[in-house]
């Protein structure tokens, strides 16, 4: 009599099994799932806020390059800041010369007439920090030339002017001018070269968002701000300075031999 022999177990997997790996399956491709969203909701955050970094990065680059090197517009307007809001946002407007230029054409020199201002932009409607430069001297310093825009989703541009001892609101010969931020005598014209100018630009936190999101939930703006010094506001001053004590010493006192040198 022959003895029998076992059948072999067939390989396979047990229902219990299946279950586990498929448990462990769909919680990993939750977690797949949820690590990618949270990278795509995440870039479309730091996208936008990247692009508002270098757009106020490029702006203040340009503004401070050209106000170190301001000197005066004309002498009916030396340097002209005023204070001024469109709409409910605050629109200063800066117009001065500099010698941050570098001549292009027959008859440019590296003087230009040259205007910061904030106002709408055609194609979105928004508003925009504009540029104006006009490298030839015109009759009219506050006009002419061509502008650039320099900067999207602006909310806002402030500029405040340091005399060496007190901020200003305003500097020149501009109506309403000479309006103090700090300190005492309010309402003094100031004119010539301020020490420093104080830029303080308000951008837009998600300039993608539309007027309706806007206007149910509107977000605070992204504030940059420098200070940057005017590098021949000193030189302009001393010369001014001895211009007038020239003026005031008076022909008889200047002409005036020194007792010393006599025989």
């Amino acid at each position: 009599m022959t003895a029998g022999r076992s059948t072999p177990r067939s390989a396979g997997f047990t229902l219990i099994e299946v279950m586990i790996a498929s448990a462990l399956m769909a919680l990993i491709l939750v977690s797949a799932y949820a690590c990618l969203s949270a990278g795509y909701s995440t870039q479309k955050i730091i996208t936008p806020r990247t692009e508002i970094l270098q757009n106020a990065r490029v702006a203040m680059a340009i503004m401070t390059a050209d106000l170190r090197a301001a000197c005066s517009l004309s002498p009916d307007a030396e340097f002209v800041g005023t204070a001024r809001v469109l709409g409910e946002a605050e629109a200063d407007n800066l117009d001065f010369a500099t010698h941050n230029h570098t001549p292009r054409r027959l008859g440019e020199g590296d003087y230009c007439q040259e205007s910061f201002f904030v106002d709408h932009d055609a194609d979105t409607g928004r508003l925009a920090l504009w540029r104006r430069r006009n490298p030839i001297i015109a009759p009219d310093p506050l006009s002419g030339g061509s502008r650039e825009e320099i900067a999207q989703g602006v909310r806002g541009l402030k500029l405040e002017y340091f005399d060496g001892l007190d901020w200003y609101a305003s500097w020149g010969e501009v109506k309403q001018r000479g309006q103090k931020t700090s300190g005492a005598g309010a309402g003094t014209a100031m004119t010539g070269l301020p020490n420093a100018v104080r830029i303080t630009l308000y951008l837009d936190s998600s300039p993608r968002r539309t007027a309706a999101m806007e206007a149910e939930k509107p977000e605070p703006p992204l504030v940059f701000q420098t200070v940057v010094c005017l590098n021949l506001a000193g030189a302009v001053q001393a010369a001014a300075s001895a211009t007038n004590s020239g003026a005031n010493t008076g022909p008889d006192v200047a002409n005036t031999p020194n007792p010393g040198n006599n025989p």
